[in-house]
């Protein structure tokens, strides 16, 4: 994938990554992130994963160019991250300081549009496993986001298959893992032949966007 991005004639400003850096539980794993997300010349903005150690991903990630759910100002925008994770479990959840933090943020920022980075989707995939291990209270995290008035999209990760709708107002986007992506619609939990896969997002000065998804054999 960093390869498909350097070869490309697009150029990022900064990179997200919606969580599961590593899943081996190792100090180590993290480092060998660093190392391949270091060479692409790019501020990489981190939220947490079911599948990291957050006490190890924070040490990991304490200097530039990296960041652990940090907000950062670009153009008319606040990018913002924030950790849904629940600590032993697969399933999310943004706790009541989290959703206050990421409130108090948005707030005080001077930009009229935000976009919200988070690991665990806030709407259900349709797939009886996933959509036991998504983000339980993701009614309220929806709530709360369409009355602070300026957050215009959320993106996720987590579920390895690409989502893209609308919900009263916000952008709802996920999408596909780097590594192996997870059968659509699935009831129990299955692979399909899909390719690694990211997204290129462009925010525009009126609050609105583009998108598109780069899967890696196209």
């Amino acid at each position: 994938m960093l390869e498909h991005y350097r070869k490309s004639n697009w150029s990022a400003d900064l990179a997200v990554v919606t969580g599961d850096l590593i899943q081996d539980d190792s100090a180590g794993a993290y480092v060998h992130f660093c190392q391949l997300l270091g060479t692409i010349g790019l501020p990489v903005h981190c939220v947490p994963g079911n599948h990291d150690i957050r006490a190890l991903m924070r040490d990991a990630l304490a200097a530039p160019p990296f960041h652990y759910c940090d907000s950062v100002q670009s153009g008319n925008w606040l990018i913002i991250g924030i950790d849904s994770c629940v600590t032993g479990q697969a399933g999310g959840h943004v706790t009541d300081s989290e959703l206050e933090r990421l409130e108090e943020t948005i707030a005080a920022a001077a930009e009229p549009n935000a976009m919200v980075c988070l690991h665990h989707p806030p709407v259900p995939m349709g797939s009886q496993w996933l959509d036991t291990v998504g983000l339980d209270n993701g009614d309220e995290f929806l709530r709360r986001v369409r009355d602070m008035g300026k957050v215009r999209l959320a993106i996720f990760g987590h579920v390895h298959q690409p989502y893209d709708a609308d919900h009263g107002g916000v952008r709802i986007i996920g999408t596909p893992s780097t590594c192996r992506q997870f059968a659509q619609a699935s009831e129990d939990f299955a692979l399909d032949d899909s390719p690694p896969a990211y997204r290129r997002i462009t925010l525009l000065a009126d609050g609105s966007f583009e998108h598109d998804l780069v899967w890696l054999n196209k």
